[in-house]
C-alpha cells in the first residue's frame, strides 16, 4: 500500500509539474505578446478588452492543463491495471505459437519430400527386381514346363533352380507394390486432412506389415495425426512405440521432436525441454536436433 501511495503521488507531481510548465509557457508568451505590441494594442483596446483577452488565454491554457492530466491519469490507469504487461505477454504468446507452428511446417514439409524420395527408389527397385526376374524366367526352363502362379505351390521336388523361384520373387515384388498403395493411400488421407483415418490407416499398415521399411513412417505419421486431432497423450504413446520398436530408423529423431511438440500443448514443459536434450544428445547430426537446439535457446 506504501509503494502504491508513493507511486500515485510522484505521478501526481509529474502532472502537476506538466501543467504548471504549461500555464507557466503560455502566460510567458502573453506577457511578450502585451509587451511588444503594448502601443498598437492601446490605440485600438481599451483596459477591459485585454482584460478580456487574457481571461480567455487563461481559459485556454486552463483547458489545455485538464486535457494533459486526463491524458496522464489514463496513462496512470492503463499502467496500474498492467494493461500493457498483459499486452506483452499475449504478443510473446502468439510468438511462439507461430515459431512452433512454422517448426511443425518444416518437419511436415521434410517428411513429404523424404516419403516421395523413398517411393521413387521403391519403384527403381522394383522395376530393377522386375528385369531380372524377367531375365532368370527367360534363361530357365521352358514357360509349357512353369507352373501358373495361381495353380498352387511348386512341385515337391522342385529345386532352388526351379520355375517355383521367380514365381516367389514376383509374389515379393507384387507385396512392395501392394504395401505401397496401402501406405500412399492413408498418405493421401493425411494430405487431405482427414486425420481420424488416417490415424487407423497407418496403424493398421504398420501391424500388418511390421518389417516393411515403410513401417516406422507409417507410425509417424500416424503420431502426427493424432497430434492434428489434438490427442497429444495418444500421439506420444505411437511416436514412443516408433522408438522402441524401430530406434535405429531415420524417423525416431522427429518422432522424439513431435514428443516435445505435445508435451507443450499439455502444459509439460519440463517434460518438452527434457525430450529435446535427449534428441540433441543421442542425435546430435540430424536436422531434429537442429531444430531441438533453436526451441531451447529461445526458452
Amino acid at each position: 500500500m506504501t509503494e502504491q501511495g508513493g507511486a500515485a503521488r510522484t505521478c501526481g507531481t509529474q502532472r502537476d509539474r506538466v501543467g504548471a510548465a504549461v500555464t507557466s509557457v503560455f502566460l510567458a508568451l502573453i506577457v511578450c505578446a502585451q509587451l511588444a505590441s503594448a502601443p498598437a494594442r492601446a490605440a485600438l483596446f481599451d483596459d477591459d478588452e485585454a482584460r478580456r483577452r487574457v481571461e480567455a488565454l487563461r481559459a485556454r491554457v486552463d483547458q489545455l492543463e485538464s486535457s494533459i492530466s486526463q491524458r496522464l491519469g489514463t496513462v496512470e490507469d492503463t499502467v496500474k491495471g498492467q494493461g500493457l504487461l498483459d499486452l506483452l505477454r499475449d504478443v510473446e504468446s502468439i510468438k511462439a505459437d507461430i515459431a512452433k507452428l512454422r517448426g511443425q511446417y518444416e518437419v511436415l514439409t521434410y517428411e513429404l519430400e523424404q516419403a516421395q524420395k523413398r517411393q521413387r527408389d521403391l519403384y527403381l527397385d522394383l522395376d530393377s527386381r522386375m528385369r531380372k526376374l524377367e531375365s532368370a524366367s527367360g534363361g530357365g526352363a521352358p514357360a509349357a514346363n512353369a507352373p501358373p502362379p495361381a495353380e498352387g505351390p511348386p512341385p515337391a521336388n522342385a529345386g532352388a533352380a526351379s520355375p517355383g523361384a521367380p514365381q516367389a520373387g514376383l509374389a515379393s515384388a507384387a507385396n512392395v507394390v501392394t504395401e505401397q498403395r496401402a501406405y500412399d493411400a492413408a498418405l493421401d488421407q493425411f494430405k487431405s486432412g482427414n486425420y481420424a483415418a488416417a490415424v487407423t490407416s497407418f496403424q493398421a499398415f504398420a501391424r500388418a506389415n511390421s518389417k516393411s521399411p515403410l513401417a516406422p513412417s507409417a507410425l509417424y505419421w500416424a503420431g502426427n495425426a493424432q497430434f492434428a486431432l489434438k490427442d497429444y497423450r495418444a500421439a506420444i504413446g505411437t511416436q514412443r512405440q516408433l522408438v522402441a520398436t524401430y530406434p535405429d530408423s531415420q524417423k525416431v529423431p522427429d518422432a522424439m521432436l513431435n514428443i516435445a511438440s505435445c508435451y507443450v500443448e499439455l502444459g509439460d514443459n519440463a517434460g518438452s525441454r527434457r525430450t529435446l536434450q535427449d534428441l540433441v544428445a543421442k542425435y546430435p547430426s540430424s536436422e531434429a536436433a537442429g531444430k531441438a537446439r533453436q526451441r531451447l535457446g529461445a526458452r
